[in-house]
């Protein structure tokens, strides 16, 4: 899954894709890369970030996607339900909740109704507080449960159970330790049954493992190694900025491991 953040405030791309242009071009770029899809997303949800109006949001994602046209799998980043129905609308597959249909009421009837992909993922806190001194008593069994309570949710509210992805969400309300754990953890989570995707790339519990305390990024050779361990453990979807790079590593764990 390569990453197209149509933002100004993303914190490893912010800025390179407001363009439409651009973020189409990035799109096919990755897409020819060997990507399966390329998420579009219009707001930012790094450590801090404030939130982005409905309107904003739209502006920023309905023209890459209408550039586009249906040619690269896409899919939408968004909580929001209005957002994800003008995505779908312009072909987008997959919705990518990062708060696994808590945050607009409205957004699990598009996805059942469009019968889209959905992606729910695990975030203590909301963007701007959740790095605010994060706290497990067993950070896999509690993410695992609350992604189980999720998917049920998700069920009842008429969207197939096979369409529906799990993401541990690495940095999003977690210290470098329990991104660590959750990661060398990942059978707790593939127990549910579903697909599991995991972002690890380019984020600062990459920075800080290497030595920088203070990191707000990591390298892409960080990135690669992180996925391929994850990869080693089951997951099945990378979010990526650096698709070649990725898929080449892991095409090669693939067949080390085959």
């Amino acid at each position: 899954m390569g990453i197209v953040n149509v933002t100004p405030d993303s914190f490893s791309d912010g800025g390179r894709h407001l363009d439409p242009d651009a973020g189409a071009a990035a799109a096919r770029r990755m897409f020819a890369d060997g990507a399966t899809i390329v998420d579009v997303g219009g707001e930012s949800t790094r450590p801090g970030a404030g939130a982005v109006s409905l309107d904003e949001e739209l502006r920023r994602v309905v023209p890459v996607l209408e550039r586009l046209a249906g040619e690269v799998p896409a899919s939408i980043d968004t909580s929001k339900a209005e957002v994800a129905r003008r995505a779908l609308e312009l072909g987008a597959e997959l919705v990518n909740d990062v708060t696994a249909l808590r945050g607009d009421p409205e957004l699990a009837g598009v996805v059942a109704a469009s019968d889209a992909y959905l992606c729910l993922m695990h975030m203590q806190g909301e963007p701007r507080t959740m790095q605010l001194e994060p706290s497990y008593d067993d950070v896999a069994g509690e993410v695992a449960a609350f992604l189980e309570e999720r998917l049920e949710i998700a069920v009842t509210a008429g969207i197939a159970e096979e369409r529906i992805c799990l993401d541990p969400g690495i940095g999003f309300g977690k210290t470098v330790a329990h991104n660590l754990e959750l990661v060398r953890r990942l059978d707790v989570l593939l127990a549910l049954g579903r697909p599991v995707l995991v972002g690890l790339s380019r984020k600062s519990v990459l920075g800080r493992i290497l030595g920088d305390t203070h990191a707000s990024t990591g390298s892409t050779a960080a990135s690669i190694g992180a996925a391929v361990a994850a990869f080693e453990r089951g997951a099945s979807i990378f979010r990526v900025h650096d698709v070649r790079e990725h898929v080449e590593a892991l095409a090669t764990a693939k067949a080390v491991s085959a």
